[in-house]
């Protein structure tokens, strides 16, 4: 699915270790590997160096683990032209990193990071880096809504990180308490409340034991963004892996988003797959 991999590189530390995700997915997938970097027009010499440097430290390390790699270095629109890059390359998958700057506004507006969410016709994996160590995920924590978008790519990009990374996958559903007459809550064994699983839940983690990933489940009613942040604290969680479809990121505009409430508050390295091929 992902024989075309880029990484967005620009001036700042995060984008580089985001790219080192795209990195190890496409020593593990056999991908091609694309470090592209875009300059505005206003961009300082200091930050253009920084960003060539990066991408020069990325394309060596691709030579060493025998990943194909190409460089890209442009100038204008970074939107426009990588999405131009996209479309003119065929690229099945596209990591940026989000900047210090996007946390601070509601839902990304009027930044670079959720334009290309919205714009690029590839899947989009947007990266929030917390610890800016080595990259090895070994708990994965994957939250499910009862709705899924492209469920078959969420769960191959999933397993694909798993694989890449040897992870084991936390499954974690934070469904709508379950109430009968005057809203009376009702609490049901953890055995019950498996078997009123969504389907599309149901059928994600079918295509993860196809695919061979261990992995566990859990459900904790409650505030969705919230009981997500503190199941990554309680369990001590090196990834969060999230889904942001198009829809939901223009819903945001009308209303809160557990993936605003994490991406202000996770605990550790945050990835929130836009996803783009069809089922």
């Amino acid at each position: 699915m992902y024989k075309k991999i880029l990484a967005a590189v620009n001036e700042h530390l995060n984008s580089e270790i985001a790219a080192r995700y795209a990195l190890a997915l496409a020593k593990y997938l056999d991908a091609k590997l694309y470090i592209c970097f875009v300059a505005q027009k206003d961009m300082s010499q200091q930050d253009r160096r920084a960003a060539e440097d990066a991408m020069k430290r990325l394309f060596h390390e691709a030579l060493e683990m025998r990943v194909r790699a190409e460089s890209i270095a442009e100038i204008g629109d970074p939107v426009t032209r990588i999405g131009r890059i996209v479309r003119h390359e065929g690229i099945g998958l596209a990591v940026v990193s989000t900047r210090r700057e996007d946390i601070e506004k509601r839902f990304f507006t009027g930044t670079t990071a959720r334009s290309l969410s919205l714009k690029l016709p590839c899947s989009v994996a947007l990266v929030r880096i917390v610890h800016s160590g080595r990259v090895h995920p070994k708990k994965i924590l994957v939250p499910l809504k009862a709705r899924i978008s492209h469920v078959s790519e969420y769960a191959y990009f999933t397993a694909s990180m798993a694989r890449t990374f040897r992870s084991k996958v936390f499954i974690f559903h934070a469904p709508k308490k379950v109430t009968r007459f005057f809203q009376r809550e009702i609490h049901l064994p953890p055995q019950d409340r498996e078997q009123l699983l969504p389907q599309d839940i149901t059928r994600f983690m079918a295509q993860l034991e196809k695919q061979g990933i261990e992995h566990e489940s859990k459900l904790m009613p409650g505030s969705t963004g919230k009981s997500i942040t503190i199941e990554a604290v309680a369990k001590r969680h090196d990834l969060i892996i999230m889904g942001a479809s198009r829809r939901n990121l223009f819903a945001s505009l009308l209303r809160g988003n557990p993936v605003e409430y994490v991406l202000r508050e996770t605990p550790c390295d945050l990835l929130m797959l836009t996803p783009r091929h069809e089922d």
